[in-house]
Protein backbone atom coordinates (compact mmCIF):
# COMPACT_ATOMS: atom_id res chain seq x y z
CA UNK A 1 0.00 0.00 0.00
CA UNK A 2 1.27 3.33 -0.62
CA UNK A 3 -0.43 7.03 0.39
CA UNK A 4 1.20 10.02 -1.25
CA UNK A 5 -0.35 13.52 -0.33
CA UNK A 6 1.07 16.73 -2.27
CA UNK A 7 1.18 18.83 0.97
CA UNK A 8 1.45 22.43 2.00
CA UNK A 9 1.23 24.08 4.92
CA UNK A 10 -0.35 23.41 8.52
CA UNK A 11 -3.87 21.90 6.58
CA UNK A 12 -1.23 18.88 5.09
CA UNK A 13 0.74 18.57 7.91
CA UNK A 14 -2.55 17.74 9.91
CA UNK A 15 -3.59 15.29 7.19
CA UNK A 16 -0.46 13.88 7.45
CA UNK A 17 -0.46 12.93 11.10
CA UNK A 18 -4.35 11.47 10.00
CA UNK A 19 -2.72 9.57 7.37
CA UNK A 20 0.03 7.92 9.58
CA UNK A 21 -2.43 7.32 11.91
CA UNK A 22 -4.73 5.20 9.54
CA UNK A 23 -1.46 3.55 7.88
CA UNK A 24 1.73 2.10 8.78
CA UNK A 25 3.47 5.40 7.89
CA UNK A 26 6.28 3.50 5.84
CA UNK A 27 3.55 3.83 3.35
CA UNK A 28 3.23 7.60 3.59
CA UNK A 29 4.35 10.20 1.49
CA UNK A 30 4.49 13.53 0.86
CA UNK A 31 5.43 15.34 -1.65
CA UNK A 32 5.67 19.25 -0.25
CA UNK A 33 5.79 22.78 -1.58
CA UNK A 34 9.29 23.97 -1.69
CA UNK A 35 8.34 27.97 -3.13
CA UNK A 36 8.05 29.27 0.03
CA UNK A 37 11.49 28.79 1.07
CA UNK A 38 13.61 31.35 1.98
CA UNK A 39 17.16 32.85 2.74
CA UNK A 40 17.10 34.79 5.75
CA UNK A 41 20.64 35.50 7.47
CA UNK A 42 22.45 33.46 5.21
CA UNK A 43 20.30 30.47 6.64
CA UNK A 44 17.74 28.65 4.15
CA UNK A 45 14.74 27.85 5.70
CA UNK A 46 11.98 25.48 4.07
CA UNK A 47 8.33 26.57 6.22
CA UNK A 48 6.44 24.19 4.47
CA UNK A 49 8.86 21.20 4.51
CA UNK A 50 9.44 22.29 8.30
CA UNK A 51 5.76 22.51 9.06
CA UNK A 52 5.22 18.93 8.12
CA UNK A 53 8.46 17.55 10.18
CA UNK A 54 7.78 19.60 13.40
CA UNK A 55 3.85 18.38 13.16
CA UNK A 56 4.57 14.76 12.22
CA UNK A 57 6.96 15.15 15.19
CA UNK A 58 4.55 15.98 17.43
CA UNK A 59 7.08 19.10 18.39
CA UNK A 60 5.01 21.88 16.31
CA UNK A 61 3.62 24.80 18.08
CA UNK A 62 0.31 24.12 18.75
CA UNK A 63 -0.86 27.89 19.34
CA UNK A 64 0.97 29.26 16.32
CA UNK A 65 1.04 26.12 13.58
CA UNK A 66 4.80 26.31 13.00
CA UNK A 67 7.76 26.67 14.76
CA UNK A 68 8.51 24.62 17.98
CA UNK A 69 6.76 24.38 21.06
CA UNK A 70 8.48 25.65 24.03
CA UNK A 71 10.63 28.17 21.85
CA UNK A 72 13.00 30.76 23.39
CA UNK A 73 13.59 33.99 21.11
CA UNK A 74 17.35 35.27 22.59
CA UNK A 75 18.91 35.20 18.85
CA UNK A 76 15.79 37.57 17.40
CA UNK A 77 15.92 39.24 20.44
CA UNK A 78 19.90 40.43 19.88
CA UNK A 79 19.70 40.48 15.71
CA UNK A 80 16.72 43.03 16.85
CA UNK A 81 19.14 44.85 19.56
CA UNK A 82 21.91 45.48 16.10
CA UNK A 83 18.74 46.41 14.42
CA UNK A 84 18.58 43.38 11.76
CA UNK A 85 15.66 42.62 10.15
CA UNK A 86 13.67 40.24 12.39
CA UNK A 87 10.02 39.90 11.01
CA UNK A 88 10.35 36.81 10.30
CA UNK A 89 11.17 34.99 13.98
CA UNK A 90 13.11 32.10 13.67
CA UNK A 91 13.18 30.30 17.14
CA UNK A 92 16.42 29.23 19.23
CA UNK A 93 15.90 25.53 18.37
CA UNK A 94 14.57 26.51 15.06
CA UNK A 95 17.33 27.54 14.13
CA UNK A 96 19.80 24.48 14.50
CA UNK A 97 17.23 22.86 11.71
CA UNK A 98 18.19 26.13 9.15
CA UNK A 99 22.09 25.79 10.17
CA UNK A 100 22.08 22.08 9.40
CA UNK A 101 20.26 22.50 5.98
CA UNK A 102 22.40 25.27 4.99
CA UNK A 103 25.72 23.63 5.65
CA UNK A 104 24.48 20.33 4.30
CA UNK A 105 23.31 22.02 0.96
CA UNK A 106 26.27 23.82 0.96
CA UNK A 107 28.25 20.78 1.38
CA UNK A 108 26.48 19.62 -2.31
CA UNK A 109 23.91 17.52 -0.34
CA UNK A 110 20.40 17.47 -2.43
CA UNK A 111 17.34 19.02 -0.38
CA UNK A 112 15.63 15.68 -0.82
CA UNK A 113 18.61 13.88 0.57
CA UNK A 114 19.33 16.36 3.72
CA UNK A 115 15.33 16.25 4.30
CA UNK A 116 15.62 12.85 4.75
CA UNK A 117 18.40 13.56 7.19
CA UNK A 118 16.16 15.77 9.17
CA UNK A 119 13.64 13.80 9.38
CA UNK A 120 15.08 10.40 10.67
CA UNK A 121 16.75 12.70 13.25
CA UNK A 122 13.18 13.28 14.29
CA UNK A 123 12.07 9.69 14.44
CA UNK A 124 10.02 9.49 11.34
CA UNK A 125 9.27 6.46 9.63
CA UNK A 126 7.08 8.50 6.59
CA UNK A 127 8.84 10.24 3.99
CA UNK A 128 8.72 13.89 3.37
CA UNK A 129 9.97 14.79 -0.10
CA UNK A 130 10.46 17.95 -1.91
CA UNK A 131 9.00 18.55 -4.93
CA UNK A 132 11.54 19.63 -6.64
CA UNK A 133 15.81 20.03 -5.44
CA UNK A 134 15.80 23.30 -7.80
CA UNK A 135 15.14 26.58 -6.28
CA UNK A 136 11.92 27.95 -7.23
CA UNK A 137 10.03 31.20 -5.55
CA UNK A 138 6.52 32.21 -5.17
CA UNK A 139 5.85 35.98 -6.17
CA UNK A 140 3.01 37.97 -5.31
CA UNK A 141 1.85 40.95 -7.30
CA UNK A 142 0.12 43.71 -5.39
CA UNK A 143 -2.40 46.44 -6.36
CA UNK A 144 0.34 49.04 -6.15
CA UNK A 145 2.38 47.17 -9.39
CA UNK A 146 4.83 45.49 -7.00
CA UNK A 147 5.88 42.33 -6.98
CA UNK A 148 7.03 40.72 -3.52
CA UNK A 149 8.55 37.39 -2.24
CA UNK A 150 6.06 35.14 -0.73
CA UNK A 151 7.29 35.41 2.63
CA UNK A 152 7.04 39.06 2.55
CA UNK A 153 3.55 39.05 1.72
CA UNK A 154 2.64 36.37 4.29
CA UNK A 155 4.54 36.74 6.95
CA UNK A 156 5.96 40.89 6.86
CA UNK A 157 2.42 41.79 5.61
CA UNK A 158 0.49 39.53 7.65
CA UNK A 159 -1.42 38.24 4.12
CA UNK A 160 -3.50 41.72 4.55
CA UNK A 161 -3.44 43.11 1.29
CA UNK A 162 -4.58 42.18 -2.70
CA UNK A 163 -3.61 40.66 -4.65
CA UNK A 164 -3.50 40.81 -8.17
CA UNK A 165 -1.08 37.47 -9.25
CA UNK A 166 0.71 35.05 -8.51
CA UNK A 167 3.73 33.37 -10.35
CA UNK A 168 6.37 30.67 -9.25
CA UNK A 169 10.01 31.78 -10.60
CA UNK A 170 12.50 29.14 -11.93
CA UNK A 171 9.58 26.57 -11.71
CA UNK A 172 9.60 25.99 -15.78
CA UNK A 173 13.61 25.48 -15.49
CA UNK A 174 13.32 22.92 -12.37
CA UNK A 175 13.51 19.38 -12.87
CA UNK A 176 10.83 17.22 -10.87
CA UNK A 177 12.45 15.04 -7.75
CA UNK A 178 13.09 11.54 -9.33
CA UNK A 179 11.79 10.44 -5.45
CA UNK A 180 8.45 11.87 -6.31
CA UNK A 181 8.30 11.09 -9.62
CA UNK A 182 8.22 7.70 -8.32
CA UNK A 183 6.36 8.01 -5.08
CA UNK A 184 3.63 9.87 -7.20
CA UNK A 185 3.65 6.69 -10.16
CA UNK A 186 3.89 3.90 -7.18
CA UNK A 187 0.94 5.33 -5.27
CA UNK A 188 -2.00 3.47 -4.69
CA UNK A 189 -3.68 6.43 -3.29
CA UNK A 190 -2.73 9.94 -4.38
CA UNK A 191 -4.71 12.82 -2.47
CA UNK A 192 -4.54 16.51 -2.40
CA UNK A 193 -4.30 18.19 1.10
CA UNK A 194 -6.60 20.99 2.43
CA UNK A 195 -3.73 23.18 1.44
CA UNK A 196 -4.06 26.94 0.06
CA UNK A 197 -5.01 25.75 -3.87
CA UNK A 198 -3.10 28.46 -5.56
CA UNK A 199 0.43 28.63 -3.34
CA UNK A 200 0.92 25.55 -1.74
CA UNK A 201 -0.54 23.29 -4.38
CA UNK A 202 0.45 25.38 -7.41
CA UNK A 203 3.83 25.61 -7.07
CA UNK A 204 4.30 21.74 -6.85
CA UNK A 205 1.84 21.95 -10.40
CA UNK A 206 4.22 24.45 -12.07
CA UNK A 207 7.42 21.69 -12.01
CA UNK A 208 7.22 20.56 -15.48
CA UNK A 209 5.68 16.92 -15.77
CA UNK A 210 3.69 16.97 -12.48
CA UNK A 211 0.36 17.79 -13.72
CA UNK A 212 0.51 15.77 -16.66
CA UNK A 213 1.61 12.15 -14.13
CA UNK A 214 -0.95 13.66 -11.44
CA UNK A 215 -3.48 13.52 -14.74
CA UNK A 216 -2.99 10.52 -16.33
CA UNK A 217 -4.08 8.94 -12.65
CA UNK A 218 -6.72 10.97 -12.07
CA UNK A 219 -9.71 8.33 -11.21
CA UNK A 220 -6.89 7.29 -8.16
CA UNK A 221 -6.62 10.54 -7.02
CA UNK A 222 -8.48 12.48 -4.30
CA UNK A 223 -8.83 16.11 -3.32
CA UNK A 224 -9.64 17.56 0.44
CA UNK A 225 -10.91 20.86 0.14
CA UNK A 226 -9.38 24.08 1.83
CA UNK A 227 -12.51 25.73 1.62
CA UNK A 228 -15.32 25.15 4.65
CA UNK A 229 -18.54 27.20 4.12
CA UNK A 230 -16.77 29.74 1.64
CA UNK A 231 -14.09 30.44 4.17
CA UNK A 232 -10.60 29.12 4.80
CA UNK A 233 -10.14 27.59 8.44
CA UNK A 234 -6.19 29.26 8.14
CA UNK A 235 -4.26 31.97 5.97
CA UNK A 236 -5.53 33.51 3.08
CA UNK A 237 -6.89 30.83 0.54
CA UNK A 238 -10.21 32.18 0.52
CA UNK A 239 -9.47 35.86 0.08
CA UNK A 240 -7.10 34.92 -2.71
CA UNK A 241 -9.09 33.09 -4.90
CA UNK A 242 -11.47 35.81 -4.93
CA UNK A 243 -9.00 38.52 -5.52
CA UNK A 244 -7.84 36.48 -8.78
CA UNK A 245 -11.17 36.07 -9.37
CA UNK A 246 -12.65 32.23 -8.57
CA UNK A 247 -14.88 31.24 -6.65
CA UNK A 248 -14.04 31.09 -2.96
CA UNK A 249 -16.55 27.56 -2.13
CA UNK A 250 -16.17 23.94 -2.68
CA UNK A 251 -17.76 24.33 -6.03
CA UNK A 252 -14.50 26.45 -6.95
CA UNK A 253 -12.30 24.16 -5.86
CA UNK A 254 -13.94 21.38 -7.94
CA UNK A 255 -13.45 23.62 -10.95
CA UNK A 256 -9.66 24.55 -10.14
CA UNK A 257 -8.95 20.33 -9.03
CA UNK A 258 -11.68 18.37 -11.62
CA UNK A 259 -8.91 17.24 -14.19
CA UNK A 260 -6.66 16.36 -11.16
CA UNK A 261 -8.81 14.25 -9.12
CA UNK A 262 -12.08 12.22 -9.44
CA UNK A 263 -13.13 13.04 -5.87
CA UNK A 264 -13.72 15.87 -3.43
CA UNK A 265 -13.77 15.85 -0.18
CA UNK A 266 -16.44 18.73 1.21
CA UNK A 267 -16.97 19.41 4.97
CA UNK A 268 -20.72 19.12 6.71
CA UNK A 269 -20.90 22.71 6.48
CA UNK A 270 -20.75 22.29 2.65
CA UNK A 271 -23.43 19.10 2.36
CA UNK A 272 -25.96 21.66 0.21
CA UNK A 273 -23.69 21.98 -2.28
CA UNK A 274 -22.63 18.77 -2.96
CA UNK A 275 -24.59 18.19 -6.18
CA UNK A 276 -22.74 21.58 -7.78
CA UNK A 277 -19.78 19.94 -6.66
CA UNK A 278 -20.37 16.81 -8.85
CA UNK A 279 -21.95 19.79 -11.56
CA UNK A 280 -18.49 20.64 -11.78
CA UNK A 281 -17.13 17.44 -12.54
CA UNK A 282 -16.12 16.04 -9.34
CA UNK A 283 -17.66 13.01 -7.17
CA UNK A 284 -18.33 14.33 -3.73
CA UNK A 285 -18.01 12.63 -0.44
CA UNK A 286 -19.10 15.01 2.24
CA UNK A 287 -17.70 14.48 6.01
CA UNK A 288 -16.17 16.26 8.92
CA UNK A 289 -13.13 18.07 7.50
CA UNK A 290 -11.88 20.21 10.48
CA UNK A 291 -8.92 18.44 11.69
CA UNK A 292 -9.23 19.58 15.55
CA UNK A 293 -10.53 16.48 17.18
CA UNK A 294 -9.07 12.89 18.27
CA UNK A 295 -9.76 10.90 15.05
CA UNK A 296 -10.74 13.29 12.24
CA UNK A 297 -7.71 13.40 10.43
CA UNK A 298 -7.23 9.24 10.79
CA UNK A 299 -10.78 8.94 9.17
CA UNK A 300 -10.25 11.38 6.25
CA UNK A 301 -7.31 9.75 5.46
CA UNK A 302 -8.92 6.09 5.63
CA UNK A 303 -11.78 8.23 3.26
CA UNK A 304 -9.40 9.38 0.78
CA UNK A 305 -7.70 5.70 0.02
CA UNK A 306 -11.21 4.23 0.32
CA UNK A 307 -12.39 6.85 -2.33
CA UNK A 308 -9.04 6.57 -4.33
CA UNK A 309 -8.82 2.50 -4.52
CA UNK A 310 -12.28 2.42 -5.04
CA UNK A 311 -13.11 0.30 -1.65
Amino acid sequence: MSHVVLAGGVGAARYLTGAIEAFDPATVTGVVNVADDVVLHGLHVSPDLDTCTYTLAGAIDPERGWGLVDETWQAMAELGRYGGANWFSLGDRDLGTHLYRTARLHDGATLTEVTAEITAAWGLACRLLPVTDDRIETRVGLTDDREIGFQEYFVGMQHSVEVTGVRFTGAQQARLSPTAIEAITGAEALVIAPSNPIVSIGPLLAVPGLQELIEARREHNVAVSPIIGGAALKGPADRMLRELGEESSVVGVARRYRDLAATLVIDEVDRELASAVEDAGMRPIVMPTIMKQPGVAAALAQACHDAATGV
